[in-house]
């Protein structure tokens, strides 16, 4: 195509949670398409916690580690603009495992790439309600966590993305719904605009004694995106016969080796709990179903999200950056163009 494409690569592995130092934006040519491929050019990137764990060597995660000099994956928005694949064609909007870069070539046969529609209200939520977080959140809810009209249901990072979809949908199974956060800002969103019977702000104090005093008759469900304290925390006042479903492990992102277990294990079995961990690509193929379950909630409002968007693939890693320190509320994106130009 003789334009440059800037790819964002990971030159070595990140040491704790300096994923900054791991990685480079370098200019090079957009790649010459093979049968099969598609070439695809961003308009935004989904950031995502879970990245941290592509960077790493670790050989036990839910997925292998990205080799070094390549680029760092990421699910994308974006348009078509050149296909190698009979099933694609320039000027599809699609909704694909790409790269941090201008393009992304994908092969659908090989990696997660769906076409999606242009007429939905908002772009943005292909990444979001109707996107990967919305499926997890979704399915975490209802098959995994098995949440029940007039259930206590309490949620882990319910700011974000994944965890503020978990918790509306769960009041609109019927739950009591009480998220776990970081700020008054943040609670104040929780039980102000998105419906939440209650927040916790894990900075104010014991989490599990607020808990106590919010769920006096147990947990039914807990849905986890961070592990660490706060799961035991949660642990320590679950209902007899509590699930847990278990999405995401934030707190042991930039951690390598052997990581602690849950001091309150024993609470397993005391209270005869369930785990279950779930990965989002086991149910990509799914996303159709569980979208026309959603639709309705979100046409009618019982769906927000707020998107916090960052300009210019440049700045990618000043958005990343704020997945770790407290400061995004809602879904991370960065934006490289309009997805419907």
């Amino acid at each position: 195509m003789g334009e440059q494409n800037r790819v964002w690569k990971l030159v070595r592995r990140p040491v704790g949670n300096d994923y900054a130092a791991a990685v480079e934006l370098v200019a090079e040519g957009v790649p010459d398409l093979v049968d099969g491929d598609v070439l695809i050019r961003n308009a935004y990137l989904s950031l995502d916690a879970g990245t941290r764990m592509w960077m790493s060597a670790r050989e036990d995660s839910y997925s292998p580690p990205t080799p070094l000099g390549s680029p760092v994956i990421s699910t994308v928005l974006g348009t078509v603009v050149d296909s190698r694949h009979p099933d694609y064609r320039a000027g599809d909007l699609v909704r694909a495992y790409g790269q941090w870069a201008d393009f992304s070539v994908s092969r659908p046969d090989e990696v997660y790439v769906e076409r999606v529609s242009r007429r939905l209200d908002d772009p943005r939520q292909h990444l979001a309600v109707f996107g990967a977080n919305g499926w997890t959140a979704y399915l975490g809810v209802v098959e995994y966590g098995e949440a029940r009209a007039g259930e206590t249901f309490v949620v882990s990072a319910a700011s974000g993305v994944t965890g503020a979809l978990a918790g509306q949908i769960a009041a609109q199974v019927g739950c009591r719904v009480i998220g776990i956060t970081g700020s008054a800002e943040k609670a104040a969103w929780l039980t102000g605009e998105l419906g939440f019977d209650a927040a916790v702000n894990h900075r104010d104090g014991d989490v599990a004694e607020q808990l106590r005093a919010l769920c006096p008759q147990g947990i039914d469900v807990y849905f986890d995106n961070v592990g660490g304290p706060i799961l035991d925390a949660a642990l320590g006042n679950m209902a007899l016969f509590g699930r847990v479903a278990v999405c995401g492990l934030l707190h042991n992102y930039g951690r390598e080796g052997r990581v602690p277990g849950p001091e309150r294990f024993d609470q397993i079995l005391m209270k005869r709990l369930r785990f279950t961990g779930f990965f989002s690509p086991d149910f990509y193929h799914r996303g159709p179903e569980v979208n026309r379950v959603l639709r309705p909630w979100y046409e009618a409002g019982k769906l927000r999200m707020r998107f916090e968007v960052t300009d210019g693939l440049e700045h990618t890693l000043i958005a990343y950056g704020t997945l770790f320190s407290g400061a995004k509320v809602g879904k991370a994106l960065v934006r490289l163009a309009d997805p419907l130009d």
